[in-house]
């Protein structure tokens, strides 16, 4: 499958044709517009604006608004006095006149604050508003760099997907490999939990056998006892017998002291059925 981003492509690429500027502010205010700075520094510093010297910037043209502002009152305010002097009549200002003029100066004084506070206000809105904007436009330019490096990476992915398809065979009828492994899904995952509960049995049944591995190994020793004393009976009784049999060999004519033991006891035996009346075994 492959994948088209050329509109994509064509939209970001028609959007990079308008590049976004910042107003310069560092300009003059009364340059014309052909006017061209000599030094570098200064034209690198307006093609390149950072957030510190536009910060410096509104600092110096405050502080020249600042005295232009108080060159314009003190001179406003000389022009009057002097028209008030040397006109025909002269201005007199009685305190009754000063005291409204106070009034009035300190209303206005107000109203210019609180203007002055909305201006802040604003100012400050344009300034979290203005660093969001930084902050996205830096991040559109990095997903469109992105987004430019994609048509080659789908190509290459592209070009791998078809060598792998080309590279594996379909199943065929005489493969040699377990039908499981070509199970559909639902038969696959079936198969699994099966196969799941078989281990979980496997399991049981050998912590099951661990748990009587202690007592059988305790019966195995208690017989490995009885057999080496039967073993040692055997031994002695093999011993006895071979004596015996010697003694026959050898003929001597005493009886062997077993053999009369037994005699003994057959005897001893044949007695007490008959005090007891018991009949003998046949």
């Amino acid at each position: 499958m492959t994948i088209d981003i050329s509109e994509t492509l064509a939209s970001l690429a028609a959007l990079q044709e308008e590049p976004l500027s910042i107003i310069r502010l560092s300009e003059p205010i009364s340059a014309p517009q052909s006017s061209t700075r000599t030094s570098d520094a200064s034209n690198s510093a307006l093609d390149n604006p950072t957030p510190a010297s536009l910060e410096a910037d509104l600092s110096h043209y405050k502080e020249l608004f600042s005295k232009l502002r108080f060159s314009y009152l003190e001179q406003v305010t000389k022009e009057k006095f002097l028209k008030a002097i040397v006109g025909e009549p002269p201005q007199i200002v009685d305190p009754q006149e000063n005291i409204e003029l106070e009034t009035q100066l300190a209303e206005v004084k107000a109203v210019l604050k609180a203007q002055k506070e909305d201006v802040a206000n604003m100012v400050k809105d344009l300034e979290t508003e203005g660093r969001e904007l930084s902050r996205r436009y830096e991040t559109v330019q990095l997903q469109t760099t992105l987004l430019s490096s994609l048509p080659s990476k789908i190509d290459s992915l592209n070009s791998t997907l078809a060598s792998l398809q080309g590279t594996v065979q379909p199943p065929t009828s005489s493969t040699t490999s377990p039908a499981s492994l070509s199970l559909p899904l639902d038969a696959t995952v079936a198969l699994v939990k099966e196969r799941q509960s078989e281990l979980a049995d496997l399991d049981q049944q050998l912590k099951s056998l661990q748990q009587a591995l202690p007592l059988k190994q305790r019966e195995l020793e208690t017989a490995e006892l009885d057999l080496r004393t039967l073993k040692a009976q055997k031994e002695i009784a093999v011993k006895a017998a071979r004596e015996v049999m010697k003694g026959r060999e050898d003929g001597a004519e005493g009886v062997h002291d077993l053999e009369l033991r037994g005699r003994w006891l057959r005897g001893v035996e044949s007695g007490l059925r008959g005090m007891l009346e018991i009949g003998s075994e046949a």
